[in-house]
């Protein structure tokens, strides 16, 4: 590919001034929270300073088309989760003509963690069976908040009313750390949130965590039931985890890309970062762009056929 003189100098040199990660969502979410936990080690792979910007809003729209209409010159990135991959599935074609897959380079796959079923404290259940019970005695729907519309904890609570049988009412926040909030406040009855967070109010008295969605027990939740294996709530077959990934601009240079994914291996292999990230069963793992374009398509085509398949719709 020609490259602009431009452009050339700019990459013999990258990275000299510090670099942008953009989350799109407010701070103490599940994306935010990952970030800031390997940002450090990643600024010293990367050999430039690393600036963390939050920008939430509509779901995540404001953050990402942000980042599609940046420079593409290796000093903005998305860090984006899975939120990434249902939003193109529940809207199919949104209104701002914002397309993942057409706007962003993948640039590097990096880590990934359960979600854990939380419910406010004046719940009167303990269990997840008993949460199910309660539930189908209310005169009306619960309330249940999560992410904003379209995000991770929306559609993943989706799946487990779907598979559990439950009627609730989604009450959407600007992002994971005001819904960890509501629930911690008793606003809302339930609320699916990232394990690192739930874990720290199961561990404050906060809120009461009564399943994981992911496969296995979480080391660091051994008392609490998987959904799917230990309470056997049949559910769709879809992605039930946060995972966390790098996008720039659509047309970034391929050198300062390759440069910050093996910056990005780096740092998920370093001990010290994979140490403090399975402390919260966090997978510290790293895939290449390449393998993070194919989750992504995967993400779009399987939250399409649950989303049609249940009618769910939100508002635009």
């Amino acid at each position: 590919m020609l490259i602009s003189p431009a452009i050339a100098p700019a990459q013999s040199t990258y990275p000299d001034r510090p670099i942008r990660f953009v989350v799109a969502f407010p701070p103490g979410g599940a994306t935010d929270t990952f970030f800031r936990q390997i940002s450090n080690e990643l600024a010293q792979a990367l050999g430039a300073a690393i600036v963390i910007e939050n920008k939430g809003g509509a779901g995540g729209y404001v953050g990402w088309q942000y980042v599609a209409s940046s420079p593409p010159d290796g000093y903005t990135f998305l860090v984006a989760e899975n939120a990434l991959g249902i939003n193109p599935a529940l809207y199919k074609k949104h209104p701002s003509g914002f397309d993942p897959l057409r706007d962003y380079d993948a640039v590097v796959a990096m880590g990934s963690t359960p979600l854990v079923f939380t419910i406010a404290n004046n719940v009167p259940a303990n269990t997840f069976p008993e949460f199910v019970a309660w539930s189908k005695t209310q005169p009306q729907k619960f309330d249940y908040g999560s992410a904003g519309n379209g995000s991770v904890a929306h559609l993943v609570m989706e799946v487990i009313l779907d598979g559990a049988g439950m009627q609730a009412v989604h009450v959407p926040y600007r992002g994971g750390g005001p819904a960890a909030a509501a629930i911690a406040g008793a606003q809302v009855a339930a609320v699916a949130s990232s394990l690192p967070v739930a874990k720290g109010q199961m561990e404050g008295k906060l809120v009461k965590g009564l399943a994981v969605t992911s496969d296995k027990r979480a080391p660091s939740l051994p008392d609490t039931p998987t959904l799917r294996g230990d309470l056997g709530v049949k559910m769709a077959d879809v992605a039930l985890e946060f995972w966390w990934g790098i996008f720039a601009p659509k047309g970034t240079p391929e050198p300062i890309r390759a440069k910050v994914e093996q910056a990005v291996k780096a740092t998920m292999e370093n001990p010290a970062v994979r140490e403090r990230l399975m402390k919260v069963d966090t997978d510290p793992s790293f895939a290449p762009g390449s393998a993070l374009k194919v989750k992504l398509e995967n993400e779009i085509k399987n939250w399409s056929k649950f989303i049609d398949a249940k009618g769910i719709k939100v508002e635009q």
